[in-house]
């Protein structure tokens, strides 16, 4: 799976986790580079606090168009350290 916005492509993975129809990347398949951390969070009552990030391409932002769960509870700790991508960001195999 390859998550990509503006022609660039954020993350790619073949072990990505699915989950309520979004594709988690593991954290070493991101590019890192292309995400700035942003101050919003959410809860998800059985995920816990999500956390989110712009990503950043040249000059273009996508604001809080990722997130992750960095201490994810227990029912989804398979997601833990993981990026989800959506507003634009294209998920394609």
């Amino acid at each position: 799976m390859k998550a990509i916005w503006n022609g660039r492509t954020i993350a790619e993975s073949d072990q990505t986790v699915v989950i309520e129809g979004n594709h988690y990347f593991p954290p070493e398949s991101v590019h890192h580079e292309y995400l700035r951390q942003s101050k919003r969070t959410s809860t998800c009552p059985w995920k816990g606090e999500a956390r989110y990030f712009d990503v950043v391409v040249d000059e273009d932002q996508n604001r809080n168009a990722a997130w992750t769960y960095p201490e994810p509870k227990e029912a989804a700790s398979q997601i833990k350290d993981h990026v989800a991508f959506w507003k634009g960001i294209e998920i394609v195999a």
